[in-house]
């Protein structure tokens, strides 16, 4: 795995999310009570941001476009017209840093 450093953890707040971004891949770094989550930034079913334009409570995050959830630990849909799941990415936390396997994007049964 090849992780590289995206932010700080101060920089996520919690219950929020943030947006990193390397060659065009767009992943959104969730916190849910203290613990990170990373998946892709945009929404399987209307291509919005799901960093900027979405609503996180507990570990599902709910897309502002049309209203589709997903939960952020797991990518799995949770309500729709959302229909695909979420590529989930690892990601590692040292000390205060956030590192990410940009390459590591993958669908989880």
């Amino acid at each position: 795995m090849d992780f590289i450093k995206v932010c700080d953890f101060s920089e996520v707040p919690d219950g929020d999310a943030i947006k990193v971004e390397k060659n065009g891949l767009e992943i959104a770094i969730f916190n849910v009570d203290g613990e990170l989550f990373a998946t892709q930034d945009r929404c399987t079913h209307g291509d919005w941001s799901l960093s900027e334009g979405g609503y996180l409570e507990d570990d599902v995050v709910e897309c502002s476009l049309h209203m589709g959830k997903f939960c952020v630990r797991s990518g799995k849909v949770k309500a729709a017209p959302a229909c695909a799941p979420l590529k989930v990415y690892s990601l590692k936390v040292e000390a205060d840093e956030v590192f990410l396997d940009f390459d590591s994007g993958r669908i989880t049964s």
